[in-house]
């Protein structure tokens, strides 16, 4: 039977407690984006608002806002560059709530589209038919809702986050 080495022992610990450490980052990570999606500002859809507007301009979306509600959605984006293999677009669909005047909720959704690469030419038109489109549906980004929260409540961040420290070894 062989034995093990000192070093040999101890690398393998490091290795179990590093993959353990970062198995806790990405479970405490998705604890603060998933509460960030249920957080209630205390404070008026006036003040959340144009943070939000500046979030999505920062990524360079061109928005398109409902005159009258709290209600954003964008143009298709690409996101990388073009494909033979496919294109990536996104777009997204901002919604605020406000239960009460002095609070408020913000729901991002995302949705990702892939234009397939370059079919066959069509013999009317002379142009290039798609190969297709896969859509998906919907989904919350949670990762752009926790984005805000850090903007908008910073003290309220911070305390999701010692929260995600404490629950979370």
């Amino acid at each position: 039977m062989k034995r093990s080495s000192p070093l040999s022992l101890s690398l393998v610990l490091f290795t179990l407690a590093t993959l353990t450490t970062g198995c806790a980052a990405s479970r405490r990570e998705a604890y603060v984006q998933e509460k960030a999606s249920q957080y209630v500002y205390r404070k008026p859809m006036a003040e959340v608002w144009p943070q939000v507007r500046m979030l999505l301009k920062e990524r360079d979306l061109p928005i398109r806002e409902s005159p009258g509600t709290f209600e954003i959605s964008t143009d298709w984006h690409m996101v990388g560059a073009p494909s033979t293999l496919g294109t990536n677009y996104v777009r997204y669909l901002v919604r605020g709530k406000q239960p009460t005047p002095a609070m408020c909720a913000v729901e991002i959704f995302k949705q990702n589209r892939v234009e397939a690469g370059q079919g066959p030419v069509d013999a009317r038109t002379g142009q290039r038919q798609g190969l297709g489109t896969d859509s998906t549906n919907l989904q919350r980004d949670m990762e752009l809702e926790w984005e805000l929260l850090q903007r908008v409540d910073p003290e309220g961040a911070k305390s999701l986050r010692a929260e995600a420290q404490k629950t979370i070894k």
